[in-house]
């Protein structure tokens, strides 16, 4: 007698092939490329939805936090919009920095979070926005619904990384931070670039 069928046959694209969330735009889906015990930066392979190795890390500085991308999300002309410092979207995925208490350690994996704020930032005359999430159903952040109920530290930690982790000595990183944004800022970022996704791949 044959078993249950996969819901799967074959693994989904992480980017195309995943919900963007439980309940978006305040609670997403983040699929993890880089943990903080990563020297060398990965980055989805938009081809194939495997990781592929971008560059090793070029300075001392590590991510502070696990960084990843938000499913079915594309930066498009509606998230640039949202940036008034920027000439052009980077035509990415949205970005998303994930706080959780505990240490994970695997990058490749799916946490369900909530959106609680963003950074604006500009690179390379980009706009390449930065979602803040915090892990579902961790109890050391419980109680995190906007971003000013963060650790101030560990924003400044966030800035400080995107700021230089590009830098070399002696180099301009050409990145720079618009501004540090709460919810409604950060809800209406992901809903741009849900819509931008719906524009650019709609069958």
């Amino acid at each position: 007698m044959a078993g249950p069928q996969p819901f799967h046959l074959y693994r989904p694209h992480p980017w195309h092939g995943l919900d963007t969330g439980a309940a978006p735009p305040g609670r997403v889906t983040a699929f993890i490329e880089i943990t903080p015990f990563d020297l060398v930066k990965y980055e989805l392979d938009k081809a194939t939805g495997f990781l592929r190795v971008d560059r090793p890390q070029p300075t001392s500085s590590l991510p502070p936090c696990l960084y990843g991308l938000i499913p079915r999300t594309y930066c498009g002309e509606g998230v640039r919009a949202l940036c008034p410092g920027a000439a052009r979207a980077d035509g990415d995925p949205l970005d998303v920095c994930v706080l959780s208490e505990r240490p994970i350690a695997r990058a490749e994996v799916l946490l369900p979070v909530r959106v609680v704020g963003g950074l604006q930032m500009v690179d390379q005359g980009e706009a390449d926005d930065k979602i803040i999430a915090v892990l579902e159903r961790d109890p050391f952040y419980a109680d995190v619904d906007e971003l000013d109920r963060l650790p101030r530290p560990m924003i400044e930690r966030l800035r400080h990384y995107f700021l230089s982790y590009k830098a070399l000595p002696g180099t301009e990183s050409g990145v720079s931070i618009e501004r540090v944004y709460g919810r409604a800022h950060a809800e209406a970022v992901v809903t741009a670039s849900m819509d931008d996704y719906r524009r650019l791949f709609a069958s």
